[in-house]
């Protein structure tokens, strides 16, 4: 694997995998003649969504993009999260605006994700 790249690897990532695939083997035994399983498997899918997005929205996925290399393991916590990743549409379904960062300047957290009274 590269250094540049740093794809999944997470425990959310891994966490919706697992409930995925579960849910793709019993929609198979479904189809092979256990009808329940197809509706059971189908619910199975739907909740690894779930799951991956719970996860990723408290701090054990991770934003859009490659992380620093001190950060690239799986059992490090994403800190980052509850104000939300900017470009991340996990995020922005939770009503998380990420934050905005300009070419050569810092992360400043949106005012929404801050805290901030913006109702002027």
């Amino acid at each position: 694997m590269s250094g540049h790249h740093d794809d999944g690897h997470t425990v959310a990532g891994w966490a919706g995998f697992a409930v995925a695939t579960t849910g793709a083997a019993v929609t198979g035994l479904g189809i092979c003649g256990w009808h329940p399983g197809i509706w059971v498997g189908l619910a199975l899918m739907a909740a690894a969504l779930l799951v991956t997005w719970v996860l990723h929205l408290v701090g054990w996925g991770k934003p859009p993009g490659p992380r620093p290399v001190d950060q690239r393991s799986m059992g490090v916590r994403d800190l980052s999260a509850r104000h939300g990743h900017a470009g991340c549409l996990g995020c922005r379904l939770a009503g998380r605006r990420g934050v905005q960062v300009r070419a050569g300047a810092a992360a400043v957290p949106a005012p929404e994700a801050a805290g901030a009274d913006v109702s002027s």
